[in-house]
């Protein structure tokens, strides 16, 4: 099968060149993971002396120069010591120069906190709104050990420093959690090739049915870690949708290669590839060969039911906050 399919040669958006990105170590979200992030947050949290409810800071909270203004004490303050984005908002009306800033702080901090909807506005806001040089100035100086944990696919997060990656990862997410996948598409097409990008933008792609397209973001990935390793799960699923079983058994087959890749992902991959048998063997069974293979179809027809029931389980838990 031709990764273009069709379409001219296949433009994968995965590939980052940088020698220095945003980004740090993703990881797989599972309830036994997420619980024990969430009870180690607090713990780490509190022998740090920092609220966990904060916006995140890698390393310690940079210190405020002397001769700052009052603008800057005040955002700093704001930033780095309160749970609150009313008062970042506040402080965008109060200095209208620092108002773009103070709205994707407050973005980004109502988006730690689960808020997708009021998140998106205030990111849209933020990202709209020019600011002044002294902003600037400030964003640069304080803001760049900002780390922003970004649910950049189904299960998957990343961290990422303060950055417009930072942010339009964050607002695609707000935006997909809304069940707005088109919009969400756009927040990430801009943003430069990288894994965490290109696992944004295949998601949002993907439940929008435009399956070629993911085909051809992805040709030649192979499961270097788990971020590929669960960009290449979206491959092989658009690769199932358009019927190409081979081109999606062989994607399947490159995430089990990998011993380390995660156990998580490693049963996604099993069962996909059982849910790929069964696409396989209905296509090729005729009326009479169904009628001789009643006991089989039908245990296929329990495996299917079964793995539809665990990720039913999986995204139950996700909406009770087990995550």
């Amino acid at each position: 099968m031709n990764d273009g399919l069709g379409g001219g040669a296949p433009v994968p958006v995965y590939h980052d060149a940088r020698d220095l990105t945003p980004f740090r170590d993703g990881h797989v979200r599972t309830p036994v993971r997420g619980l024990a992030d969430g009870v180690g947050g607090m713990i780490s949290g509190v022998l740090g002396g920092r609220d966990p409810g904060r916006i995140g800071v890698e390393g310690e909270v940079p210190r405020l120069k002397r001769l700052a203004g009052q603008p800057a004490k005040a955002v700093h303050s704001a930033v780095f010591t309160s749970t609150a984005p009313d008062r970042l908002i506040t402080l965008a009306r109060a200095y209208p120069g620092w108002s773009g800033l103070c709205h994707v702080m407050a973005g980004l901090l109502v988006y730690k906190h689960g808020g997708y909807l009021r998140a998106s506005e205030l990111l849209r806001r933020g990202l709209t709104t020019r600011i002044d040089d002294a902003a600037s100035q400030f964003s640069a100086s304080y803001l760049g050990q900002v780390v922003t944990r970004v649910e950049v696919a189904e299960r998957i997060e990343v961290p990422v420093l303060f950055s417009e990656e930072s942010v339009f990862l964050a607002l695609a997410h707000s935006l997909r959690e809304m069940g707005r996948a088109e919009a969400a598409l756009d927040a990430v097409a801009g943003l430069p090739p990288s894994l965490p990008a290109a696992l944004a933008r295949c998601t949002a792609a993907a439940s929008l049915g435009r399956h070629a397209d993911v085909v051809a973001w992805t040709g030649g990935l192979l499961n270097a870690d788990d971020l590929a390793a669960a960009l290449l799960l979206i491959r092989a699923r658009s690769l199932r949708a358009l019927g190409y079983y081979d081109d999606a058994q062989a994607a399947l087959k490159e995430v089990l290669r990998r011993r380390k890749t995660s156990l998580a992902l490693r049963n996604d991959a099993v069962t996909d590839r059982t849910l790929l048998a069964l696409d396989v063997g209905r296509r090729t069974l005729t009326p009479r060969s169904r009628r001789q293979m009643p006991a089989e179809l039908e245990t296929l027809e329990v495996i299917r039911k079964d793995a539809e029931m665990r990720r039913l389980w999986e995204q139950d838990w996700k909406q009770l906050g087990g995550d």
